[in-house]
């Protein structure tokens, strides 16, 4: 109960003002230095996510000096069925492997958000099957492409909840952030405001992909 009204929650939270709040434009770019690809959290909305990915893309422009960057928004539901994260794992990984194919110089920093996180811990082999709203693996980035992933940020980790974690090739480029009481990513945890609050931690998550860049 507590997990649904969290999303609940969070598709009522996410759409109040959207209008007054600039966003960065979604764009595979044509070969930047630097790819954000974003994985939304279930109803999130906003263009790579209002709640953590439009502020984790502004903030890193800021802190990623003399790097030009760009954008692209997992293409998935995001919503509560069966196969949602699994189209998102898909998605992520084709995409990341025709950029990388279409950009050879060009790095990644793979973001996602509640869901989003599930779609980003498959895409690199830690399968969220038993999370919330997670999956099982479909596809997972080929050992050709990981050197190009400079830094993965998680939010509100499905698979935390599980006791699991980011292990073995990605583990210290990985930033996990569970907030305490978060329901999601925390067992046992009650404070459904602390799943909407990753915000907050944006300038945290672009320090530490910038540092890998």
């Amino acid at each position: 109960m507590r997990i649904r009204l969290c999303l609940a929650a969070l598709s009522l939270a996410g759409g109040a003002g959207l209008a007054t709040l600039s966003a960065p434009s979604a764009t595979a770019a044509a070969c930047s230095d630097v790819e954000v690809v974003s994985a939304r959290g279930t109803f999130e909305p906003g263009t790579l996510g209002f709640i953590v990915g439009d502020p984790v893309y502004s903030a890193l422009q800021k802190k990623a000096a003399g790097k030009s960057l760009s954008s692209y928004a997992v293409n998935y539901p995001a919503d509560l069925s069966l196969t949602s994260a699994a189209q998102g794992n898909r998605d992520l990984v084709d995409h990341v492997k025709s950029q990388a194919a279409a950009c050879p110089n060009q790095r990644f920093v793979l973001v996602g958000y509640s869901q989003g996180a599930n779609v980003v811990d498959n895409s690199i082999g830690i399968s969220s099957a038993g999370a919330v709203v997670g999956s099982p693996i479909v596809a997972t980035l080929p050992a050709a492409v990981e050197p190009k992933v400079a830094a993965v940020l998680l939010f509100g980790n499905p698979i935390r909840a599980l006791g699991k974690s980011v292990t073995g090739t990605y583990q210290s480029r990985t930033l996990d952030i569970c907030a305490k009481g978060d329901p999601v990513c925390e067992s046992g945890g009650g404070n459904v405001g602390a799943h909407l609050g990753y915000r907050d931690n944006a300038d945290q998550a672009a320090t530490f992909a910038a540092g890998r860049l």
